[in-house]
Formats: C-alpha cells, sequence, structure tokens
C-alpha cells in the first residue's frame, strides 16, 4: 500500500494510525449498541476502508472523528443488510455524547472515571453491578447473593448507577 504524505513531508503510517485509534472505535460502537464481536469486524472493516483511499493523518483529533464517521456508517449499514431496526435519532445522540465525553484520548480518560467511580461505591453495590453486567446474572440471583429482596436488588442497582453517572458526568466537567 502507498503511503499518503503528510503536508509536513512526514509519512503516513498505517500501523500508528490503527494502534492509536483502534480502541477508541470499538469502544464507540459498543456505546453505540454494537455487540462485541461485530464491533471487532466493523473496528476492522472501519480501518480497510480508510486505508484503502488515500488518507492524511492531520490531527488526532480529525482522524479520531473520522474513524468514528465510518464506523458509525458501516453499523448502520450492517444493521440495516441485517434487517435490525435503529432509532437514528437515539444513534446521532450517542455520537454527540461520545464525541464530548472522549475528546481526543479514544475513551481512556473515561475509563479510568468508570474505575475510580466504581471504588466510590459500596461493596454490595459494586458486587451487584459486576454481577448484573459482568455475569449476566438474574435479579433473583443477585438478591440471593446479598440476601436482599429481588425488589432490593434492583433498587440497589438502580441507585448503584445513579451515583456512577453523577459520579462520572462530575469528572467529565
Amino acid at each position: 500500500m502507498k503511503a499518503a504524505a503528510k503536508s509536513d513531508n512526514t509519512t503516513f503510517d498505517p500501523a500508528k494510525l490503527v494502534h492509536e485509534h483502534q480502541a477508541g472505535v470499538w469502544r464507540y460502537l459498543r456505546a453505540l449498541g454494537c455487540e462485541a464481536s461485530l464491533a471487532d469486524d466493523i473496528t476492522q472493516e472501519t480501518f480497510l476502508a480508510v486505508l484503502q483511499k488515500p488518507f492524511d493523518d492531520y490531527q488526532p483529533a480529525a482522524s479520531a472523528a473520522y474513524l468514528r464517521r465510518v464506523a458509525h456508517n458501516l453499523f448502520i449499514s450492517h444493521q440495516r443488510r441485517s434487517g435490525k431496526v435503529l432509532a437514528v435519532e437515539n444513534i446521532e445522540e450517542i455520537a454527540q455524547t461520545w464525541s464530548r465525553w472522549v475528546g481526543e484520548d479514544n475513551g481512556e480518560e473515561l475509563l479510568v472515571s468508570l474505575r475510580n467511580c466504581l471504588e466510590q461505591l459500596s461493596d454490595r453495590a459494586r458486587l451487584a453491578l459486576e454481577m448484573r453486567f459482568k455475569q449476566s446474572s438474574s435479579r433473583a440471583s443477585i438478591s440471593d447473593a446479598l440476601a436482599i429482596t429481588e425488589h432490593g436488588a434492583k433498587n440497589l442497582m438502580q441507585r448503584a448507577k445513579k451515583q456512577l453517572r453523577l459520579c462520572i458526568e462530575g469528572k467529565l466537567q
């Protein structure tokens, strides 16, 4: 593949582009609701599509935005081909929120913020969320593990998610 030259006479490095932006594109697709294995495929398709044409990597933020737009379009195309209905307005809102929250770091700062906010939760709340979202445990399993009612587990997780949202929003402002 022919490397595209940047305006400052340096050579464009496709491997560097992939290295710097792959995680951000994948996280963005996941934020849009893309399943992990499909996000893997679309991330790869994104870089293939972008690198098949001449590409100038002028600024990391501009490159990240362009890659997200290509990934976004590929995801929507995939969903349409598979007959799945997408609420496009919601995807556009998610895309705008992602750009505002992530900026230029591909989501690394957001992940650090999430980890810090998770540490601020009570052990019970953190366990409930981990069981629900990491292990896909049912509310009944969570309530049994925590020796509370299912309604109590639901309330605990709702409060924990609200606390996480407020914590992350506070860190991102």
